[in-house]
C-alpha cells in the first residue's frame, strides 16, 4: 500500500471514527431528549391540563396551529442540544483546547436549529391527523409510554434528523480543529512529493 493511500485512508477513518463518536453522543442526547420530553409533557399535563395536540396558536390566521407538542419537543431540543454540545466538544471534536465555547455554543445551536427544524416537520407529519404518514392512533394510543404517539414522533424525528446535525457540526462548528492544530509531515507535503516518495519506495 502506497503513502499516499495510507494518508488518505488515515484521514477517512478519522472521520468514520469521529462519525461513531458522534453517533455514540447522539444516542446518549436522544436519552436525555427523550427524558426532558416526557418531564415537559407530564409536567404541562398535571400544572396546566393541557394535551399535546392542544393549540398554542393559530400561525398568522392560516389553518396551520403551533401546538403543544411543538413546544415540549423544542424544551427537549434545548436540553439535549447543549448536553450535546459539551460532550462532542471534549471528546468527539477535541476542540475544547483551540475555539471559544461561546463561539461553537452559537454555531453548534445553530447548526442545531437546523436539525430542529427537521425534526419539527417530521414530528408534524407523524402527529397531525390530516397527515398520510401520521402514526397510526390505534396502534399509538398512548395508553402506555411505550405506545405514546408523540414519544415515538420525536424519537424518529431526531434519527432523521442525525447525519444532518452531523456533516454540518464537522464541516463548520469545530473547524477550529483543523484551523488550529499544527499539520503532520504528510499534510505538509506536496502532490509531486508524494508522488516521488512513492517512487523511490518502489526503486
Amino acid at each position: 500500500m502506497g503513502e499516499r493511500s495510507s494518508i488518505v485512508i488515515s484521514r477517512y477513518g478519522n472521520t468514520l471514527i469521529q462519525f461513531i463518536k458522534f453517533g455514540l453522543v447522539g444516542g446518549s442526547g436522544v436519552i436525555v431528549n427523550m427524558v426532558a420530553l416526557v418531564i415537559a409533557n407530564k409536567l404541562f399535563g398535571w400544572g396546566f391540563d393541557v394535551t399535546p395536540h392542544d393549540t398554542v396558536l393559530n400561525l398568522l390566521g392560516t389553518r396551520f396551529h403551533l401546538r403543544w407538542y411543538h413546544i415540549f419537543a423544542t424544551i427537549a431540543f434545548v436540553v439535549a442540544n447543549t448536553w450535546n454540545f459539551q460532550i462532542n466538544r471534549w471528546w468527539t471534536f477535541k476542540s475544547h483546547g483551540h475555539g471559544r465555547w461561546l463561539r461553537e455554543f452559537l454555531a453548534f445551536f445553530a447548526v442545531g436549529l437546523l436539525s430542529w427544524v427537521v425534526s419539527q416537520i417530521v414530528m408534524t407529519l407523524l402527529m397531525n391527523p390530516t397527515s398520510p404518514l401520521e402514526l397510526s392512533p390505534r396502534i399509538f394510543d398512548s395508553s402506555t409510554g411505550l405506545r405514546n404517539q408523540l414519544y415515538w414522533a420525536n424519537l424518529i424525528g431526531i434519527f432523521v434528523a442525525m447525519p444532518v446535525n452531523f456533516v454540518v457540526n464537522k464541516l463548520w462548528t469545530f473547524k477550529a480543529v483543523r484551523v488550529s492544530r499544527v499539520p503532520d509531515k504528510y499534510e505538509l507535503l506536496t502532490e509531486k512529493q508524494l508522488r516521488d516518495r512513492e517512487l523511490s519506495r518502489k526503486s
